[in-house]
C-alpha cells in the first residue's frame, strides 16, 4: 500500500513560524520544561519555547550556567514534536554549544527533528541566564562568524540572533550587524526599557523579540504593551516551571497536613490521562 506523503513534504516548521509571525501583531511563545508541560501549554497556545533555564532545572535539577548537553536538547525536541506535530517550537541553543562546527551540527539536527527556530546568543562561556549579572560578551566578529555559518547551514529554520550586551551603543552596532548577516529576528536579553526596542525598530526591518521571565530584569508587561512598543515575538521563559514549583510545594504540605489523604485533589488520573490521550490523537494525525 502506498503512503501519501505530499502533506508531510509540504510542511515546513520554519516557514510555518514565519507565516504565524507575519499574520499577527505579536505572538507569545510559551516556555515549557518537559513533554507534559508542553502538552498542557499546547492546548492554550500554538507557539512554544524550549529554553535553557527550564530545561536545566527539569532535566538536571541544576541552574542554567551553560553545561546543557546538545544531544539532550535534540532528544527533547524530538519528543515534543512527536506529540505536537503542528505547533511552532522555538529552541534556545545558548552559544551553539561552544564552537562553530558544533553549532552548525546542532542546527542541522534540530531542523531535521522538527524545530521551527533557534535562538543563538553572543555570550562567552561560562554563560549565565540572560537576566543575571556577570555576563561576558563575545567579540562581534567572533559571533558573526558563527552566526553566518549557522545561517548558511540551515535550510528553512528560523534563526533569532540574540545579544546580551548592556551598552546601548554596542547593542545597536550588534543588532545592525545581525540584520546584515541575514538573521530572521533579533533579541536583546535583559532589557529594562522599551526605548531600546523602539530604536531597534527604527534601524532594522526585522521582527524583534522580547524575553520575559518572572523576577527578571525586564518589567512585567502585557502583550498589548509589547506590541505597541514594536515587539513581534514575546518569549515567556518559565510560565510553566515556576507555577509548578509552587503547586508541588502546596501538594507536599497538604499530604503532611491531611495524614496522607488525597481527598480534595484538584487533578485525578482521568484528568491527566485526558491530556495524554490528546497527544496520541495529535501524533496519529500529524501532517
Amino acid at each position: 500500500m502506498s503512503v501519501n506523503t505530499s502533506n508531510r513534504q509540504a510542511f515546513s516548521p520554519g516557514n510555518q513560524m514565519r507565516e504565524t509571525l507575519a499574520g499577527r501583531p505579536i505572538t507569545p511563545f510559551i516556555g515549557v520544561y518537559d513533554a507534559f508541560s508542553a502538552s498542557i501549554a499546547a492546548s492554550h497556545f500554538d507557539s512554544l519555547f524550549i529554553g535553557g533555564f527550564g530545561f536545566a532545572a527539569s532535566h538536571y535539577g541544576l541552574p542554567d550556567i551553560g553545561f546543557i548537553a546538545w544531544p539532550d536538547i535534540i532528544h527533547f525536541v524530538q519528543r515534543v514534536r512527536t506529540i505536537l506535530p503542528t505547533h511552532n517550537i522555538l529552541v534556545d541553543i545558548d552559544d551553539g554549544y561552544c564552537d562553530t562546527e558544533v553549532a552548525c551540527h546542532v542546527v542541522s539536527l534540530l531542523e531535521a527533528s522538527g524545530a521551527s527556530g533557534v535562538v543563538i546568543e553572543d555570550q562567552k562561556r561560562p554563560r549565565r541566564c540572560g537576566h543575571f549579572e556577570g555576563k561576558q560578551i563575545m567579540e562581534l566578529d567572533e559571533y558573526l562568524e558563527k552566526l553566518k555559518k549557522v545561517l548558511a547551514t540551515r535550510r528553512e529554520l528560523f534563526v533569532v540572533a540574540r545579544t546580551d550586551s548592556s551598552d546601548q551603543e554596542d547593542i545597536m552596532r550588534r543588532i545592525k550587524a545581525f540584520a546584515e548577516a541575514g538573521a530572521d529576528a533579533v533579541l536583546v536579553d535583559g532589557l529594562k526599557s522599551f526605548d531600546t526596542i523602539r530604536k531597534i525598530k527604527s534601524m532594522v526591518n526585522l521582527p524583534v523579540c522580547f524575553n520575559q521571565i518572572a523576577g527578571g530584569k525586564s518589567p512585567a508587561c502585557t502583550l498589548t504593551e509589547l506590541a505597541q512598543a514594536g515587539v513581534n515575538l514575546a518569549i515567556y521563559s518559565t510560565p510553566c516551571l515556576f507555577p509548578v514549583q509552587n503547586a508541588i510545594e502546596e501538594a507536599m504540605y497538604a499530604i503532611k497536613a491531611t495524614d496522607g489523604s488525597l481527598a480534595g485533589s484538584k487533578i485525578g488520573v482521568q484528568d491527566c490521562t485526558r491530556v495524554l490521550n490528546e497527544n496520541v490523537v495529535r501524533r496519529e494525525t500529524r501532517p
